[in-house]
Formats: structure tokens, C-alpha cells, sequence
């Protein structure tokens, strides 16, 4: 079993976002996961152009890093997401990245992994960017089993007081992986997307046929 952490923050080694996002990892860990972290301050990824190319398929036209980072994330049972609040919202590196997966929302590529989220921030804005992300992971087809939000303040110390609820995180989302729990409110929501989502896959089924074969397999949509 192997979960992946992806990281927005552009601080790098210094990040106590890239810190917190260890510690669940480290709780993966304990509980027997094979662990990767993916920090995105390391990689040239490209802001999304909205050209539609990868619709064709599933190429994107950058040949950046994105698709070395997509593939550690499909290599993976389990996915975090962990950013900085900057303004409210989640950081710019994790924003891009976030909308260079528009492809991999559309046909459902991580359907039927589980993932979490973290988040660290000043004062305010924790929660929000973590139902946030969370959000995100929904829209990939993950089943989210929490996350953890950090408010640093002035005080060195916050992360070290947060490490026993990321660690215990972390070994949640290992024991989801095996015990494979449902949460009804998200599998409605994840199958409200697919009614969406749907129609890009009926309409590219030409272009992409294997991808449609596998909706029909899965049953989310009927064969036409």
C-alpha cells in the first residue's frame, strides 16, 4: 500500500505545510504504508490553458512535470492534499496543479482511492481550505476520511501540538484504504459528478474509447 502526499507550499524544506503533511504521512507509516511526498515547489508546472487538448486524449500539450507528479498520484491507494491558506484560499502552486487535473476529474481517473487533506495558516481559513481540497478529491472520485487544519499564529510550537491528530490521520487513512468504509453523503455527491461528467465522456467516446468502455464497465454510464 502506498500513499501519496502532494504539497503547495513554495517554501520548500522550510514549509510547516510540507512538515504537517509529513507527519500524516509518518502515521501512514506506522500503520504499514509505503510512503511518497510530492512537493510541487520542486517541479515547472504550467498554468492550464483551457485548450481542451487533453479531452482528446488525455495528453496535455505542456511537457512539463505535471504528468511525472500525476503518475506518482496514480501509483498511490491513498492521496493528500496539503496547502498553505494564502488570501483565503489555497496557494497558487496548488491551484494550478489542482486545474491541470480537470482531465482526470472528467473520467474519474483515481475513482476508488480514499484521501485527506491539511492545511496551515496564520490566523483564519483553515477549515475552509480543507472542505476546500477535500472538495477537490471528491471531484477526482476520492472518498476523503478527514484532515487537519493548523492555525501558526506566532507560535513555533503549533505544529508539534497537531502531531498526534496528523499522525492518527494518517493511520486512519491507511485503515480506510483496508476496511474500505462508505460515507453516503459523498458517494452522492461523486455520483452527481459522474451524471455531469458523463456527457464529456459520451461525446469524446470516438477519441477515447477505452476510457468509455471502462464508465460502461463501472456502470456509470449505459452503452450506447
Amino acid at each position: 500500500m502506498k500513499i501519496a502526499a502532494v504539497v503547495g507550499s513554495p517554501r520548500g524544506i522550510r514549509s510547516r505545510t510540507r512538515r504537517l503533511a509529513g507527519l500524516v504521512l509518518a502515521g501512514a507509516e506506522e500503520a504499514g504504508a509505503e510512503v511518497d511526498l510530492i512537493e510541487l515547489a520542486d517541479l515547472q508546472i504550467v498554468p492550464c490553458l483551457a485548450c481542451e487538448s487533453c479531452s482528446l486524449d488525455g495528453t496535455c500539450v505542456f511537457a512539463d512535470d505535471f504528468s511525472a507528479a500525476y503518475d506518482r498520484m496514480l501509483d498511490a491507494d491513498g492521496l493528500v492534499f496539503a496547502s498553505p491558506v494564502y488570501v483565503d484560499n489555497v496557494s497558487g502552486q496548488m491551484k494550478v496543479f489542482i486545474d491541470r487535473l480537470a482531465d482526470a476529474m472528467h473520467y474519474q481517473s483515481f475513482a476508488g482511492k480514499y484521501g485527506c487533506s491539511v492545511a496551515t495558516t496564520q490566523v483564519s481559513g483553515g477549515d475552509a481550505v480543507i472542505g476546500y481540497l477535500n472538495h477537490v478529491l471528491n471531484y477526482l472520485g476520492v472518498t476523503t476520511v478527514g484532515g487537519v487544519s493548523v492555525a501558526l499564529g506566532d507560535d513555533p510550537e503549533a505544529i508539534d501540538r497537531a502531531e498526534s491528530a496528523a499522525r492518527e490521520l494518517g493511520r486512519r487513512l491507511v485503515l480506510a484504504i483496508t476496511d474500505r468504509p462508505r460515507y453516503p453523503d459523498q458517494e452522492t455527491e461523486m455520483a452527481e459528478n459522474r451524471e455531469y461528467f458523463a456527457d464529456i465522456v459520451r461525446a469524446n467516446r470516438d477519441w477515447r474509447p477505452d476510457e468509455y468502455e471502462r464508465w460502461v464497465r463501472e456502470g456509470w454510464i449505459r452503452e450506447e
